[in-house]
């Protein structure tokens, strides 16, 4: 009998977020074309912060990989996720009207930091494996989504939002995806349960980033932009 993959295990532990992300209005109305764009906007320059922050979630995993094999993995997973995502990211910012300083000088919301907080203390003070546990889903979940509403981008005439969209249909994120999936399966010396748990929470984090676009979401107390 074939063993389940570690990967499998969780996608099927974190279904029911995962639907519930699927169907989050942020996500059903970008894929449709009907997002306003006020909210997109906000979305691209929070989200450029986070992926900055994740790119050293990323270095922090390469440096705890526990063979050559594994942090060759992730150095390439890095490299992918800066040659695709992130310089898309940079276009788009500029698409919209902003540059690369404009973004940085925006403060990152609550949201945004509690769950880069996540990723950087689950990957600096937990396990490799726990770490690639929890940074797994971001990249995963953008790639399902794209694949669940891929009928509804086709129909968009939001050139704007088919372009975004777009990258997580391609080949070099596939690729990026199954690198990580392919690299987790192999974890070994760990409790499932505690990957089970990196993985669920960065799931729920995922729906909570989704509605803090779509939210717009502000601190309870003001922060001044500086």
């Amino acid at each position: 009998m074939k063993k389940t993959k570690i990967s499998e295990r969780l996608r099927k532990d974190a279904d029911s977020i995962w639907k519930e992300i699927f169907n989050h209005p942020f996500v059903v109305e970008l894929y449709k074309g009907t997002l306003p764009i006020e909210k997109f906007k906000f979305y691209v320059l929070q989200d450029y912060n986070y992926l900055a922050t994740n790119m050293k979630n990323l270095g922090i995993l390469s440096s705890k990989a526990e063979s050559v094999e594994a942090m060759r993995e992730m150095l390439e997973i890095a490299h992918l996720e800066a040659t695709s995502e992130f310089e898309s990211y940079e276009k788009f910012l500029k698409n919209l009207g902003y540059t690369i300083e404009d973004a940085i000088r925006i403060k990152p919301t609550q949201t945004n930091i509690s769950y880069a907080s996540f990723l950087l203390a689950t990957s600096s003070l937990k396990t490799f494996w726990e770490g690639l546990a929890a940074t797994l889903p971001c990249f995963w979940t953008y790639e399902e989504i794209a694949e669940f509403h891929k009928d509804k981008l086709n129909e968009s005439k939001n050139s704007l939002y088919f372009e975004w969209a777009s990258v997580y249909l391609t080949e070099p994120y596939h690729d990026l995806v199954n690198k990580m999936k392919g690299l987790l399966d192999n974890a070994s010396n760990i409790e499932y349960e505690k990957l089970k748990e990196a993985f669920i929470t960065a799931s729920k984090y995922e729906y909570m980033y989704w509605s803090m676009a779509y939210d717009m979401e502000e601190w309870l107390i003001p922060l001044k932009q500086e």
